[in-house]
């Protein structure tokens, strides 16, 4: 399915140089806000107070966020658990206040707003829980790369999973960049969305390594920036329509998906973007300059067969 389509390639591997700078720049600076901010955490990586209260009727999550940050915190998450009566909140740690002070002041506060509500639970999150999750989350993220790693050079070739892995770390690191200059909270819901840019940065760049293999196989007389130039100028169709369509939904859960959605909203939307971007102009132009070929993508079959557009030996031009 394409809704356009463009005859003539797109030259861009010859700004390749220049974009790429602009990806080093950036990808720098996420490290360098990275090491001197650092990520703002959330409770589950800090340790802290976990409530769940339950209110007669419905509850109003932003009456509560207000009666909340009238108590100094920020950033707290707020949502509702189970149903829309119970509430569930998130404090993080206080220097000089106990687990059972903190909730105390907070259900005194939320009755002064509303006197029906009740305390169901309490739970205090400790700094060892908060580790175990921050190295589980690193083992996790340190699986998904080998795993990209593993399937990219069975599927194609090293120099494409190496290119691969570049491209999405790139976008890893400054989603995390974004996070660490803004102070942005980060928790398990931005980590999953972490994940999730992963897997969607290396789907766009396996589709453009496919149409390059499937280029190279038709076009024997195009030099290799010719054929990464068409492979990605002839899925810019798709990429419009699959990334777009994704777009409009992330945007959606941004702009109406409340303070809950927001941080894993705003994860996503920067991920997909900058997946976009790195799938074409990173992660195409490392694997042009490892000096990618045809002979990388199609083997020798030992026989030769002079009508077999996939043997190096035959003279016949698709």
């Amino acid at each position: 399915m394409e809704l356009f389509r463009i005859r003539k390639d797109i030259p861009f591997m010859k700004h390749a140089i220049v974009l790429n700078a602009v990806s080093a720049i950036t990808f720098f600076l996420a490290v360098f806000f990275l090491v001197t901010r650092g990520l703002h955490l959330s409770v589950e990586f800090t340790g802290g107070t976990v409530m769940e209260v339950a209110y007669e009727q419905p509850a109003d999550l932003e009456s509560v966020r207000k009666v909340i940050e009238g108590l100094g915190y920020v950033d707290v998450p707020v949502q509702n658990f189970g149903t829309s009566q119970d509430v569930l909140l998130r404090l993080p740690a206080r220097a000089g206040q106990s687990s059972g002070q903190q909730s105390e002041a907070v259900l005194t506060a939320l009755k002064a707003q509303n006197p029906a509500v009740q305390l169901r639970r309490t739970e205090f999150v400790g700094p060892q829980v908060g580790q175990e999750l921050v190295e589980n989350g690193l083992k996790a993220l340190g699986f998904v790369i080998l795993g990209i790693m593993i399937y990219l050079a069975i599927r194609f070739e090293w120099k494409y999973a190496v290119s691969a892995i570049i491209a999405n770390l790139h976008d890893v690191v400054i989603i995390l960049g974004f996070f660490a200059f803004f102070q942005w909270e980060f928790s398990l819901p931005v980590l999953a969305a972490v994940l999730a840019v992963l897997g969607y940065s290396v789907n766009e760049s396996v589709v453009i390594f496919d149409r390059i293999r499937e280029t190279f196989r038709r076009q024997r007389k195009k030099t290799t920036v010719q054929i990464i130039d068409h492979a990605i100028t002839s899925t810019i169709s798709r990429t419009i329509i699959t990334h777009g369509s994704t777009q409009i939904m992330v945007l959606s859960m941004l702009l109406f998906g409340g303070p809950t959605l927001h941080y894993f909203a705003m994860a996503l939307t920067i991920g997909i973007l900058f997946g976009i971007y790195s799938s074409v102009f990173v992660a195409a132009a490392i694997a042009m300059w490892l000096g990618i070929k045809r002979e990388d993508l199609i083997k020798p079959t030992g026989k030769s067969n002079p009508g077999d557009p996939d043997d190096p030996n035959s003279g016949a031009m698709v």
